[in-house]
């Protein structure tokens, strides 16, 4: 009823929030999205987090993300920890994750196309982590949250 009134995308991210899901089979996993703290504009780390939501796509490492912040890989892990919550590892793949959501929400691209956008390469390794991370498959998860009256398409 909410996706009739107010648009699907503002149902679906209404659902989340509340941690419910519009239409959910039994057995998924409720999709929450999980933002990262705002960091101060100060933060040496804010920049990078910018600039990795931009660059979800390219093939990013732990020890690349260290490099551009200028710093060892242990001592970048450590203060990302500290000020993210999480390991840089787990916060990227979960952006990208959250990525192929939009993505699977808002077009018509392939499993394939969606894969590589995201930065997680193959369908196969797509279709892993939302295993392991959102307890369903990518065609599941676009039938459940698809924006059906999405004006782009």
């Amino acid at each position: 009823m909410r996706a009739r009134a107010h648009g699907v995308a503002i149902a679906n991210s209404l659902a989340r929030r509340m941690v419910v899901a519009p239409h959910r089979a039994g057995g998924q996993a409720q999709f929450v999205e999980s933002p990262v703290p705002t960091l101060d504009d100060g933060h040496n780390l804010a920049e990078l987090v910018d600039w990795v939501r931009q660059h979800l796509g390219e093939p990013l490492t732990v020890g690349d993300l260290a490099a551009r912040a200028f710093m060892s890989p242990r001592t970048f892990a450590r203060r990302f920890k500290a000020a993210i919550g999480i390991t840089p590892y787990r916060w990227l793949l979960e952006q990208r994750l959250l990525l192929a959501e939009q993505l699977l929400e808002d077009t018509d691209l392939p499993i394939d196309q969606i894969a590589h956008r995201s930065g997680l390469g193959s369908p196969d390794t797509l279709r892993h982590h939302f295993a392991r991370r959102r307890r369903t498959n990518p065609i599941a998860y676009r039938y459940a949250f698809r924006a059906t009256t999405n004006p782009t398409r």
